[in-house]
């Protein structure tokens, strides 16, 4: 067995939301000097460019959790303006992109999952994205964790879907079979001028937090059922988010899966697997 085989196994035998636990009651607390330390570790090992925080000093974080979710400066990003034009909606790596093939999607080489599972079970809301496209971006730890809106949308749905914590990064994605669909994550479903447009936030080990702008705090708790929300399309309830808005973050790192309607964008020729990808930049292009 190599040393690959054995970081899988591992992970296997982790009691992966128990770690997750310890780990979020540490990222939560308010411990001063040792708060300050272990940032100040993190951005050197990380080697993370501070300067494109709106806050960078790592005194300011008063816990590890703001420091991990912090704000960008107002400079640092320019989300793209062109209205054909969709933006990217996170700092990462794509990990897979392409088209929807028979309710599956490519996870990692021979490595494919179900659309269906991935949605947490709801046809109907599977049937939106069948023969569309997909695009899966990992975000590192020395990552940005707040996700951003590719194009306008109208939130209709939001399904909660309780899972496992395995890692998500590539190592894990060519190993662990429906590894997307496995773990614990929360399906964010919009109407938009291309139609039908799905963002999932998909948690991993030691994410302990799930957010997005409406709700709060998705996870934790963690549940043990599927749950559905729907939201009116128009109104003053109505939940509308510009092309570029915020509207989740991860409480340490994890992977977005974004999800769109048959024939309604085509992904920028030069994306592919392993392509960094920076927020607000060219993504891909309406049909």
């Amino acid at each position: 067995m190599n040393f690959d085989n054995l970081k899988i196994a591992f992970q296997y035998a982790l009691p992966k939301h128990g770690v997750s636990k310890l780990v979020g009651f540490l990222a939560k607390a308010k411990l001063g000097f040792v708060t300050t330390a272990l940032i100040k570790s993190f951005i050197k090992a990380y080697d993370i460019n501070m300067e494109e925080a709106k806050h960078s000093d790592p005194k300011h974080f008063k816990t590890f959790n703001e420091f991990f979710t912090r704000e960008l400066d107002e400079n640092a990003r320019t989300i793209i303006e062109d209205e054909d034009k969709l933006a990217h909606p996170v700092d990462g790596a794509v990990s897979q992109l392409g088209p929807i093939k028979d309710g599956t999607l490519l996870q990692a080489k021979n490595h494919y999952y179900s659309m269906l599972e991935l949605v947490g079970g709801d046809q109907a809301i599977a049937d939106k994205f069948e023969d569309g496209d997909f695009a899966t971006i990992y975000l590192a730890p020395s990552d940005y964790h707040r996700l951003h809106m590719p194009v306008k949308g109208t939130l209709t749905d939001m399904i909660y879907v309780p899972g496992d914590a395995f890692s998500v990064n590539p190592l894990t994605a060519a190993n662990v079979p429906n590894l997307f669909a496995r773990n614990e994550r929360v399906v964010c479903v919009f109407d938009t001028e291309l139609g039908p447009m799905a963002m999932i936030l998909v948690g991993a080990t030691i994410v302990r937090s799930i957010e997005t702008v409406w709700a709060g705090e998705i996870t934790p708790p963690r549940g043990k059922t599927v749950t559905h929300s729907q939201y009116p399309a128009e109104g003053d309830d109505a939940i509308v988010l510009d092309k570029g808005e915020e509207m989740g973050r991860f409480k340490l790192g994890s992977t977005v899966v974004c999800l769109f309607a048959k024939d309604k964008v085509k992904f920028i020729e030069e994306l592919e697997a392993g392509s960094v990808t920076r927020l607000g930049e060219h993504f891909a292009d309406k049909r």
